[in-house]
């Protein structure tokens, strides 16, 4: 079977066993409510952390570097907010583990690895000697 059609039967499948394994415990309004409370705290966070990559990558703008790393943190945040407005609590976590920095670097780390890409050094010169050979030098006109 494909990865994808997986992916769209066993997520739902998933949350709705959590739905109901949770909601069992804590009650349906608290279920509810826990999971409104995670949609909006975790995209008010996804905001401000996105504020804070963007902060960071023009930085490295200035200074002329590129920032591969604080691109590639947008687009997880982007993802981490997706998956946090999504109702469900597999998602969530997912979510939540994307958006803190501290989980979001390993992960990232996983799959990237940082490197300095700044421009090159100043000093880009060839030392070396030469020798006029034109015969031109002894007639003047």
């Amino acid at each position: 079977m494909n990865t994808v059609l997986i992916l769209i039967i066993g997520i739902p499948l998933l949350e709705i066993y959590l739905f109901i394994k949770i909601g069992s415990q804590i009650g349906a309004f608290n279920t509810v409510l826990l999971i409104l409370t995670t949609a909006i705290a975790g995209v008010a966070y996804a905001r401000y952390e996105g504020f804070n990559t963007l902060k960071s990558g023009m930085s490295q703008l200035i200074r002329n570097e590129m920032p591969i790393y604080e691109i590639m943190s947008g687009a997880t945040l982007a993802f981490a907010s997706l998956l946090l407005i999504l109702p469900g609590f597999a998602t969530d976590i997912i979510g939540i583990l994307l958006i803190i920095p501290i989980t979001r670097r390993m992960i990232l780390g996983k799959f990237f690895k940082k490197k300095n890409y700044s421009k090159p050094k100043e000093n880009n010169y060839i030392d070396g000697q030469f020798e006029d050979l034109s015969e031109d030098d002894d007639k003047k006109i």
